[in-house]
């Protein structure tokens, strides 16, 4: 009867959905904006930034990554080297949460089964939807104004390494940078045609925010069905 049952296991993958090996942690680190306002440095964190994500390991390779994080993003003209931003002088600060789905690809082999220490470089993409505040000035005032909140969506490309330290607990570290489809987070080009409101810098490139940290998390279910028959 028990071999049986281990024959049914194998051949309906669908009722071991619950063997599969699942990852949820903390993601803690900082955050910098690269856009028309303040510096251009991509990986320069000077917000606190944090979140959760879950992982289900499909194989020892890949798996479906979630996450939700959260963190202000800011600029400062006096802190770009551009001559230009110097003498402008215009800063900004904004709320960015984003949740995010996505593939997670290991360049090696990273068996959570195996509790061997091991470590491997990662790179995650997918989609992204974050919330903001859209920011805009006006053409006879540069101080900048807050309107409401809005949607977009960006792309995340997240590089990694990561290791078990423990049974059960993974670390890692990671730089993600995200292209966004707006151009409005640093209040230089805003959705309107309002002649009142002032649009400045380059138009044609859409605006970056970039989480950069460190990543732990806890790994549980049991190994999944290999069977030999």
């Amino acid at each position: 009867m028990k071999k049986i049952f281990n024959l049914l296991l194998c051949f309906f993958p669908f009722i071991t959905l619950n063997a599969q090996i699942n990852e949820i942690g903390v993601f803690l680190g900082g955050s910098n904006f690269v856009g028309d306002v303040g510096s251009t440095t991509y990986i320069a964190p000077e917000k606190l930034a944090f979140g959760v994500l879950y992982k289900w390991n499909k194989s020892p390779r890949h798996s479906y990554r979630f996450s939700y994080t959260q963190s202000s993003v800011a600029g400062n003209d006096y802190d770009s080297k551009e001559t230009g931003r110097n003498k402008r002088g215009y800063s900004f600060e904004n709320t960015v949460q984003e949740l995010s789905a996505g593939l997670e690809f290991n360049f090696f082999d990273f068996n959570l089964h195996d509790y061997h220490p091991k470590v491997t470089p990662y790179i995650f993409s997918g989609l992204s939807y974050f919330r903001y505040d859209e920011l805009y000035r006006q053409v006879s005032n540069p101080n900048i104004t807050t309107s409401q909140r809005s949607g977009s969506f960006a792309i995340p490309i997240i590089l990694g390494v990561k290791s078990n330290i423990a049974p059960h607990w993974i670390l890692g570290a990671e730089v993600g940078a995200r292209y966004t489809f707006t151009d409005d987070i640093d209040g230089s080009n805003p959705n309107t045609s309002n002649s009142n409101i002032k649009k400045f810098g380059n138009l044609n490139n859409n605006d970056w925010y970039v989480f950069s940290g460190i990543t732990l998390t806890y790994t549980f279910g049991q190994k999944p069905c290999y069977c030999a028959y």
